[in-house]
Order: C-alpha cells, then sequence, then structure tokens
C-alpha cells in the first residue's frame, strides 16, 4: 500500500512541476524579476486560467497527500 502512495506522490510532483514550468513567461525581461511588466493589469483566460486554477489543485493535492 505504501507503494503505491510513493507512485502517487511522484506523479504529483511531476504534474505540478509540468504545470509551472508551462505557465505563462508574462515578464520574461529583466524588469519583470521586479514586477515592471508594463504596468497593464491583464486577467487570467482560457488555458492559462485552467493551468493557473490546475496548479492550485495539484498543489494542495501534493501538500495535503501524506509522505
Amino acid at each position: 500500500m505504501q507503494t503505491y502512495l510513493f507512485i502517487v506522490q511522484i506523479i504529483l510532483s511531476i504534474t505540478l512541476t509540468a504545470l509551472v514550468l508551462l505557465q505563462g513567461n508574462k515578464g520574461a525581461g529583466l524588469g519583470g524579476i521586479f514586477g515592471g511588466d508594463g504596468g497593464i493589469y491583464k486577467t487570467r483566460r482560457g488555458v492559462e486560467k485552467t493551468f493557473f486554477n490546475a496548479t492550485i489543485v495539484v498543489s494542495v493535492l501534493f501538500s495535503w497527500f501524506p509522505y
């Protein structure tokens, strides 16, 4: 049983890493490090919003899952 829990946790960690890397890099320049992305607030739409919400869900599952 414990082996299955480890496998699920590995799958969750890989999924979480992939979701973070697939999210848009909106402030790619040096100014983006300090939040200077042009000063225009943009809302998340479509796939970007789906990735954002999925990242939250997977991170909660990963942190809640027993070690």
